[in-house]
């Protein structure tokens, strides 16, 4: 893993580069003493993992982790740290660890070895998307799934109602039904719904209901869906 050393002390540094270098997972270790130091190191490099000091020369080491939290795929942060006194405030900034100065082997090579295993699980957890890809005769649009409202099918073609926009695609209502996550919700053999835009419920015909979504458009919901629809919403 790639590591950054930020601290104002040039000898904790210094103590603090040797100890990691005898580390097999460590393969790069970079450092900095400020918070300036840190963004550029970032924008250089990949770090993976940032020791950071909380006591900088005129900086706080908590204002750059709120900061570095607020970047694209931000480091781990271990606190490396004379004070014992930050340790909650550390925790709530999503810290991984807290270790308090003058450093150990056995401590630092905990800290990295915990760091690793959460790299790993990161790495191998896949991210859930957050967007529906939607392919027309002649773009491709990515659309936020809290956009949608419902999916319609009308003869081969699907249209997919938005709150500002409709898309018609050639994609079937199965394909979308495995590509939208769990609160999109089939009540027809040609509708599918966004469960969290219902604005009102109301019972038809037949033991079935009619749906009204946010945009005030209705949709049936048939005898063969009520079921399990009155289930998933809680009816």
């Amino acid at each position: 893993m790639n590591v950054a050393i930020i601290d104002d002390e040039r000898l904790a540094r210094m103590e603090l580069h040797y100890l990691l270098s005898q580390l097999d997972e460590v393969e790069l270790i970079k450092e900095g003493e400020s918070i300036e130091d840190a963004f550029s190191l970032l924008l250089q490099e990949s770090i993976d993992l940032l020791f950071l000091d909380i006591h900088l020369t005129d900086e706080s080491g908590l204002d750059l982790a709120k900061k570095i939290q607020q970047v694209k795929n931000p480091p781990l942060i271990i606190f490396a740290t004379a004070y014992d006194n930050h340790a909650v405030e550390a925790f709530e900034l999503n810290a991984l660890d807290y270790i308090l100065k003058p450093f150990e082997q056995e401590r630092i090579q905990k800290a990295v070895a915990k760091a690793s295993r959460t790299l790993t699980e990161r790495h191998e957890t896949p991210m859930t998307p957050s967007r529906l890809t939607i392919e027309t005769d002649e773009r491709i649009f990515l659309v936020p799934f809290e956009e949608i409202l419902y999916c319609e099918v009308q003869g081969k073609q699907t249209t997919i109602h938005c709150d500002t926009r409709s898309f018609t695609t050639n994609t079937t209502l199965a394909a979308l039904e495995q590509a939208l996550p769990s609160y999109f919700f089939k009540v027809h053999r040609s509708y599918i719904i966004n469960t969290e835009k219902i604005a009102e419920i109301q019972p038809w015909f037949n033991q079935t209901y009619q749906v009204t979504m946010n945009n005030q458009e209705k949709v049936p919901v048939s005898r063969s869906y009520v079921k399990a629809f009155k289930q998933t919403i809680g009816l």
